[in-house]
């Protein structure tokens, strides 16, 4: 069986995964190119307009060394208002608490139920390069065709 030390995008990353409550579901998949498996709410749970809430998963994960997890909003409900605030939460390698989504309601009205079981967030298991950071003159960083182009620099409007 292929383990957490996969080099080739063939093989599969092990990820363990314990449940510490029974209604908790494991992590699912939508379809076979899907890249995110989908994480269920363990409980029914009420996000107030604006505010944001910790929803529970009941799982709890060893993402391998050399990973990390990328907890994504689900587009049907970000298309109902309901979205992740800080667009994307990372997992690292070294925790091993349950994993929460957070959650914020901005579409109409002054909640939004969330039910058990209700499909919540995507999880996605991402390669982290080794990388360090070396300090040099402003003069050594190359140069580029976009220069110091910012925001909305190669857009056309």
């Amino acid at each position: 069986m292929p383990t957490s030390t996969a080099n080739t995008m063939d093989e599969a990353v092990e990820v363990k995964v314990a449940r510490t409550h029974d209604d908790a579901l494991l992590p699912t998949k939508g379809s076979t190119h899907a890249a995110g498996w989908d994480l269920y709410s363990l409980e029914d749970t009420i996000v107030r307009h604006r505010s944001s809430t910790m929803v529970r998963t009941g799982l709890h994960v060893a993402i391998p060394e050399g990973y990390e997890g990328q907890v994504r909003a689900r587009s049907s409900l970000g298309k109902k208002g309901l979205i992740l605030p800080h667009s994307i939460g990372t997992i690292d390698a070294d925790y091993r608490g349950e994993l929460f989504v957070l959650m914020t309601w901005i579409g109409k009205g002054d909640s939004y139920k969330i039910q058990k079981n209700e499909r919540i967030a995507q999880l996605l298991i991402t390669p982290i390069p080794k990388s360090q950071f070396i300090e040099v003159d402003i003069e050594n960083l190359g140069k580029t065709e976009r220069g110091e182009g910012g925001f909305g620099s190669t857009g056309r409007f």
